[in-house]
């Protein structure tokens, strides 16, 4: 086995958005040492969000994806160590080994290895023609089904979900979503925003079907034919992605005895409970002081400002990260953008009207405070909000509610 002693420097396991982010803050910082990236996809980091999307639609190519050019790494003497994972760390000699049989020294470590697919285990889960959507490659095998009338079922209404089912409606196919829940995205949006997005599906054509549970996939000479449920239905499909969710990837932390709890425990400068480790992304639980509580996210902005936050810290300068986390997604001509978190709000308030129109806001308050907003085709209530929530504003509902009133002055009394 051999040992790439002579390097140390900083070593990034995963090669993701908090990844390349972490080298563009590290040189940023002023960090001259050695930086090594190891993943295990043949590409360069690339952007996810986009997969879902115009990617898949065939709108951009890779090149709009990529997040750097490989260019960019070499002249930021980042070292590209890709097709393969690592399989431990050995934090006394600090040492990562990876699938190929190689060792590297770090001096210091930052793990980005974000988060995977969340499979669903049901008869049928092996059949050729059920998909799930995470990479390059999941993309290009989605394509091929890609033509006029082929029936797709969706299993999930989640975010990845319906975005898929939206692109597969503009190419002409027939689309089914089943989502367990008796809404769509109802682990992320209020009742009011699931019903808006039901009727926008349903009026594109796409058939919704909510409280189903998938029981098993059937087919014929190993390859999908049906989505059977467990209520006792049948859906004929010629193929089937599945959107459920997604895991952490924190194995390689908990076997090295790093502290793990729903994500790889991190404090407000992306410090592990091992001083030399650092971690970022969708794999890392983190204390947010907006909301007084520990978070683990799953999103690129998150990604991004973590990195920033590690690479500093490993820089040696301390900037801590607090941010109101935001997110969207993109269906048909909708862009939904969502800030902050609204667990636990007691007001739900209407700005617009989601039963007939196609933008609107619904703001979550806590006790007359704003904690979160989902904002489709509204990019002034989501802009707005964002600060708002940070200073933890106290606001009047009615105010809120009357479009009359222009969100800057929507704190004046």
């Amino acid at each position: 086995m051999s040992t790439n002693s002579d390097k140390g420097g900083v070593i990034i396991i995963g090669a993701g958005q908090a990844a390349a982010q972490a080298v563009m803050s590290l040189r940023a910082e002023g960090h001259e040492g050695p930086i090594r990236m190891i993943g295990d996809e043949q590409e360069p980091p690339y952007q996810r969000p986009p997969l879902s999307k115009k990617f898949l639609a065939g709108e951009i190519g890779f090149d709009r994806v990529e997040l750097k050019p490989a260019s960019f790494y070499a002249d930021n003497h980042c070292d590209l160590v890709l097709g393969c994972h690592v399989t431990a760390i050995e934090r006394g000699s600090k040492t990562v080994r990876t699938s190929d049989g190689r060792a590297f020294i770090y001096d210091k470590l930052l793990i980005a290895t974000g988060s995977r697919v969340r499979e669903i285990n049901v008869p049928g889960f092996d059949l050729e023609g059920v998909h799930y959507l995470r990479t390059v490659g999941d993309v290009k095998e989605l394509q091929a089904h890609f033509r006029e009338g082929a029936r797709l079922v969706v299993v999930g209404g989640g975010y990845i979900g319906l975005e898929v089912a939206a692109v597969a409606k503009k190419h002409g196919l027939d689309v089914t979503v089943l989502e367990t829940a008796d809404r769509v995205m109802a682990r992320v949006v209020d009742p009011i925003v699931s019903r808006f997005y039901e009727r926008i599906h349903k009026e594109e054509g796409v058939k919704i079907r909510v409280g189903v549970t998938v029981a098993g996939f059937e087919g014929e000479g190993g390859r999908l034919t049906r989505v059977v449920s467990g209520e006792g239905e049948s859906f004929a499909c010629d193929f089937a992605v599945v959107g459920i969710g997604i895991l952490p990837n924190v194995e390689l932390a908990a076997e090295a005895e790093l502290a793990v709890e729903n994500g790889i425990t991190v404090d407000e400068f992306g410090r592990t409970s091992d001083p030399d480790i650092f971690a970022a992304g969708d794999c890392t639980n983190h204390p947010n002081g907006i909301y007084g509580r520990r978070l683990r996210l799953e999103s690129v902005h998150n990604a991004i400002e973590q990195a920033k936050t590690a690479a500093a810290a490993i820089a040696g300068k301390q900037k801590p990260y607090n941010q109101v986390p935001w997110f969207w997604s993109d269906q048909y001509d909708l862009k939904l953008q969502i800030a902050g978190l609204s667990t636990g709000y007691t007001q739900a308030v209407v700005r617009g009207d989601p039963e007939h129109g196609r933008s609107f806001a619904v703001f979550y308050l806590r006790d007359g405070v704003l904690i979160a907003v989902d904002a489709v085709n509204r990019a002034p209530e989501f802009m707005m909000s964002k600060m708002l929530i940070a200073r933890h504003a106290k606001l009047d509902p009615a105010r809120l509610s009357d479009e009359s009133i222009s969100m800057k002055e929507i704190e004046n009394a």
